[in-house]
């Protein structure tokens, strides 16, 4: 029997009879201009991710770890890290959007927080297509501008990006010899 192992980790056999299904975002051409995508499921921010992401950054602003001090200041009680905010509303977007196919990411702009995230508040994000062209220098490729948009549970916007990508076309990545999907 001739088992190997995929990108994903998962091995193959030449004599397994049932169908293979590799967990991928969508190509470059799947993707279309004014799209809204909702990601699922929401992320539920803890005290001990909060703690845990600020210190493991090295921020060691007060308004994200000490208590007493930040219950003194205009919104009385801790916030969550931006940084880990602006990290899941891009997170919450891969397994649909760009899981295996995007190259790289280009960049990111326009991020702004609106209103706080506290402990034990839910980020729900959801991506719109802003942009797409196909890539003038690299065949089977293409760029796309997304705009991400984080709600908390009552629904109140929490946190924008917009993030521009490198992305696979199916022809390209086939061609490239990474189509794994």
């Amino acid at each position: 029997m001739n088992d190997t192992p995929g990108h994903d980790g998962a091995t193959s056999s030449a004599a397994s009879t049932g169908q293979r299904i590799v967990q991928r975002g969508l190509y470059f051409d799947e993707l279309e201009l004014g799209t809204v995508y909702v990601h699922s499921p929401g992320r539920t921010m803890t005290e001990t991710d909060n703690v845990l992401f600020t210190t493991m950054t090295m921020n060691t602003q007060a308004l994200h770890l000490d208590a007493a001090w930040s219950a003194t200041q205009p919104f009385g009680q801790r916030l969550v890290n931006s940084m880990f905010t602006l990290a899941t509303l891009v997170g919450q977007s891969v397994g649909q959007l760009t899981q295996g196919t995007i190259i790289g990411q280009l960049g990111l702009s326009d991020v702004s927080f609106p209103h706080p995230l506290f402990h034990g508040d839910t980020l729900y994000t959801e991506t719109e297509i802003t942009g797409l062209r196909p890539s003038t220098s690299r065949p089977g490729q293409g760029i796309v501008t997304m705009k991400h948009t984080g709600r908390n549970q009552d629904g109140t916007v929490v946190a924008e990006a917009s993030r521009t990508a490198l992305m696979w076309t199916a022809a390209g990545h086939r061609a490239a010899g990474e189509d794994r999907a």
